[in-house]
């Protein structure tokens, strides 16, 4: 009997659990160790750059950026440094891409090796290429030591190393790599099919790597290029070594005012600016590379 009574109860509901305080304020929790990273890492350093800007013998004002901006050492720093950053990456691209084709489809003995080469110049300090440009085109260099010896001449035959274009050169040299390294992965995921459909049906190698290959590859060229741009805009190492007697970017032009006069809001508002064009350069870097990538993925 008290079994049917208890068939017959209806049967209790259960409440659900509610969410504890605990579970909604654990991801807040989590969230906080890497936000106070950023904050240290990248945004104090900012304010504090921009803070110190604003410093006059008065108190705050605005008084440094005027003085700063309408120098005429500014205006030639900043045109140095993007017109070294443009050359220098275009030259990466062009060297890069010639490069990464004879690497990855023109097969020759010790290929490997060179490629293991490449890859080495990426752990490398950018003044080691510096150094080598000295001992080999520098007015002392071997270069210009066999051609004395040769023509007899009282000059150097090569005296371009404190020059923008011996800053361009040594970058290029440098920055390659970085052009290198993520074009032979996008190549390495270009399926052999293509290529060998295209070549059977009377394609030109020309064709094939104008209409196959490249548009496979621009959005690794893509993210080459803006890197390498990103860092030549930012190099200093190069144009210590290398153009230090005559070539004055927005880099250096901060350490003089940094570290040599010790003009510390004037090399403030420099780097205010510097931090500002990598940012632009950065943000622009993403829309274009979105805007490249949008088509192959709703491809795909």
């Amino acid at each position: 009997m008290s079994a049917c009574r208890i068939l017959d109860s209806p049967a209790e509901t259960v409440p659900a659990p509610s969410p504890t305080r605990g579970r909604t304020w654990r991801p807040v929790l989590w969230s906080l160790p890497p936000l106070l990273v950023v904050l240290v890492i990248a945004v104090y350093p900012i304010v504090r750059v921009l803070a110190e800007s604003t410093v006059t013998p008065e108190g705050r004002g605005t008084a440094v950026w005027s003085r700063v901006l309408g120098s005429e050492s500014f205006r030639d720093a900043l045109w140095r440094t993007i017109s070294i950053a443009v050359f220098s990456t275009a030259g990466c691209l062009v060297l890069g891409t010639f490069l990464t084709i004879v690497l990855a489809f023109v097969p020759f003995p010790g290929s490997t090796l060179v490629g293991r080469l490449i890859d080495t110049i990426l752990t490398m300090p950018s003044f080691l290429i510096t150094l080598a440009f000295t001992f080999l085109y520098g007015t002392a260099g071997a270069v210009n030591a066999v051609a004395t010896e040769i023509t007899g001449r009282t000059t150097p035959l090569l005296d371009f190393l404190s020059t923008p274009l011996g800053v361009i050169l040594a970058e290029i040299t440098f920055f390659t790599p970085f052009v290198v390294r993520p074009l032979l992965a996008g190549f390495a995921q270009l399926p052999r099919e293509q290529l060998d459909v295209a070549a059977s049906l009377g394609a030109s190698p020309w064709r094939v790597l104008r209409q196959v290959v490249m548009p496979e590859a621009w959005p690794a060229l893509a993210a080459g290029g803006s890197l390498v741009l990103l860092l030549t805009l930012n190099e200093f190492g190069i144009v210590l070594f290398t153009g230090a007697k005559g070539v004055t970017t927005l880099p250096a032009l901060i350490y003089t005012r940094g570290i040599v006069t010790f003009d510390l809001p004037g090399a403030a508002v420099l780097a205010t600016v510097q931090v500002l064009l990598s940012l632009s350069l950065y943000i622009g870097y993403r829309l274009i590379f979105a805007r490249v990538t949008g088509p192959i993925r709703k491809e795909r």
